[in-house]
């Protein structure tokens, strides 16, 4: 399995991904700070993984403290969770993993615990968190694996491996699950520009796997379609409305349209804890905006002239009509996605999943 971090006595500890392919490095955060920095700057990237990555860094915030009161470790609390959530605005899970954290300290002290008994707690279960993330993609694998061809190709946009999360991956889980359950599958990965997560990282992982994977510049998809040498279409996301409507990396929206045209089935992989059933539709889904030099340079090599304007949306929405299934660790949701979203999440929660028992 790929350690895309890792809790340490010492800190968390993040495989820097802005060094793959060529170089494996990490980068180990003492504190919350240096957390919410590895966030920023896409070393650790994927909505699970920043969902954890937060969490855990809120944990580093309260272990680190030096608050010997409620009231002092309140205001630290209150901080810690902001900085963190100013990182990143797109993937919703970022917002969970603060939250989790945030409510079980508020849950600890009005039990009565001590200072140093929440800070055992709120370690253990950013820990714990980490093995259900593995657990919970292992889970989307079983469920998805049936949706993807017995014998053909699937498409990939962004990354959503193991590298997105803590081990095994959403969207390259439901592959890697049904290869092992003998489906005969090679993956084209589209490039994703700007950030090349797909030419990067998408295939970097799949041949430590032995996946046959193939790179494609993200304009070559419709001509492969029109060849009919694309049989299903599987991404990951980083917001799933309550409709539907769901943002991942940009470029997927038209890759959505390009399948429907060609009808090619559109499959999404996400955990649960990245349906927002608090935003409406994908209108609500705010985009994030990143620095011109992604898109002006590559490799360090400016390639647009300069001080010509440049847009760079992270993200696109598709809308849900353009997607076939969602798949999620509690099952696969079909259309009209509204009902089924609304009536999984009036579903009893599920026993606590621990990657031990997958």
């Amino acid at each position: 399995m790929i350690p895309t971090l890792e809790w340490l006595p010492t800190g968390v500890n993040f495989l820097d991904q802005t060094k793959l392919p060529l170089e494996e490095t990490y980068v180990l955060a003492t504190d919350y700070i240096q957390v919410a920095t590895v966030i920023r700057d896409m070393i650790v990237r994927g909505a699970p993984a920043i969902g954890v990555s937060a969490a855990m860094g809120v944990a580093i915030g309260i272990l680190r403290s030096g608050a010997t009161s409620f009231d002092q470790l309140d205001v630290e609390v209150a901080e810690i969770c902001s900085h963190l959530a100013g990182t990143r605005p797109t993937a919703v899970n970022l917002f969970w993993g603060i939250g989790k954290i945030r409510d079980l300290y508020e849950q600890r002290k009005a039990a009565g615990d001590s200072i140093a008994a929440i800070k055992d707690a709120v370690v253990a279960e950013a820990c714990l968190m980490y093995d259900e993330d593995i657990a919970a993609c292992k889970q989307m694998g079983k469920n998805g694996a049936e949706l993807l061809p017995q014998k053909g190709t699937v498409l990939t946009h962004c990354n959503a491996g193991a590298l997105a999360t803590c081990g095994y991956g959403s969207a390259l889980g439901v592959i890697r699950a049904a290869i092992e359950a003998g489906h005969e599958i090679d993956v084209f990965a589209d490039e994703t520009r700007p950030f090349l997560q797909g030419a990067r990282l998408t295939a970097w992982e799949l041949m430590k796997d032995n996946i046959p994977t193939t790179v494609l510049c993200d304009n070559m998809a419709a001509h492969l379609m029109g060849k009919g040498r694309i049989q299903a279409v599987i991404v990951g996301a980083d917001r799933i409305a309550a409709n539907g409507d769901t943002a991942n990396k940009i470029g997927t929206y038209g890759v959505s349209i390009l399948a429907k045209e060609h009808g090619i089935p559109f499959y999404v992989a996400a955990p649960w804890s990245t349906i927002d059933q608090a935003t409406a539709t994908g209108d609500g889904i705010p985009i994030e905006q990143r620095s011109a030099l992604e898109v002006t340079h590559s490799n360090g090599k400016q390639m647009t002239p300069h001080g010509v304007a440049i847009e760079n949306p992270a993200f696109d929405v598709t809308p849900a009509k353009y997607i076939t299934a969602i798949i999620t660790e509690r099952g696969v949701l079909r259309a009209p996605f509204s009902e089924s979203i609304k009536a999984m999440g009036e579903m009893p929660e599920p026993a606590r999943l621990r990657a031990v028992t997958v």
